[in-house]
């Protein structure tokens, strides 16, 4: 990345962040390897499944080894007055529906919400501001609890119904980006498709066009295109892409 390129510039060797992650490097094959963070709690991994084996040579991830309380001790130990900071439980860069909301009103953000029939049941302010699985917040009167099933970009529908509905068993990836790939098809692994949800037994298939096929084989989770799908095995990072669709069948 642009970064990697200035910091080569400067001659420097390496760039540090705060990621909680780890990169394991193998001096016989020159091959590196990306873990989950030891606080597993705190684990970023899941943001970095889009790095390439040169940024992960010069890339150190000092807190990867370290838990969120040890770390706080530490910034104590060195009087860093962001020692007892309160967590930002939110993006770090603020309130992302207010900055789409600021660059386009509410006409061109606006759309129908529509059960599975395509019956119109209301209206919403932006697909911006929901995502698959999202109960609360739809403003909608109804002897069930709706839950939202899929947002057509296209069309700015939003698509409502029961928690029935609402599982699939798997996904289809695109853009993948393979840290690790193992041999053999398919693959016995892990995929996470949030960054806060717990990571689900799959088999994967890598296709062509830099594609891949996920089959859940425990739990059906809500799957919401646009989100990073990332393929784990135990604590090691294999790759990770963007979700295209999800599979029903």
């Amino acid at each position: 990345g642009t970064l990697l390129q200035w910091a080569k510039q400067q001659r420097a060797d390496y760039i540090a962040t705060g990621h909680y992650a780890r990169v394991v490097r193998n001096g016989r094959t020159r091959q590196n390897s990306l873990l989950r963070g030891v606080d597993q709690g705190k684990d970023q991994s899941y943001f970095l499944f889009a790095l390439s084996q040169d940024q992960l040579a010069h890339a150190i991830f000092p807190l990867g080894e370290m838990r969120k309380d040890d770390v706080r001790e530490k910034a104590r130990h060195l009087g860093l007055a962001i020692a007892d900071r309160p967590e930002s439980q939110d993006i770090c860069f603020g309130d992302y529906k207010a900055l789409v909301q600021s660059y386009a009103g509410d006409d061109e953000l606006g759309g129908d919400i529509v059960d599975r029939a395509g019956k119109v049941l209301g209206r919403h302010d932006g697909i911006h501001g929901l995502t698959v699985g999202q109960r609360r917040g739809l403003g909608i009167a109804a002897p069930e609890p709706l839950y939202v099933l899929a947002l057509e970009e296209r069309s700015k529908r939003v698509v409502v119904g029961g928690k029935d509905e609402l599982g699939c068993r798997g996904l289809i990836a695109e853009r993948m980006n393979w840290i690790e790939r193992p041999a053999g098809n398919p693959i016995e692994a892990e995929v996470q498709i949030r960054y806060r949800s717990p990571a689900i037994p799959c088999v994967v298939r890598p296709a062509e066009n830099d594609a891949c096929e996920v089959r859940f084989t425990g739990g059906c989770p809500a799957v919401t295109p646009g989100q990073a799908a990332v393929i784990y095995q135990g604590d090691r990072l294999l790759g990770g892409g963007w979700i295209k669709t999800a599979i029903q069948d």
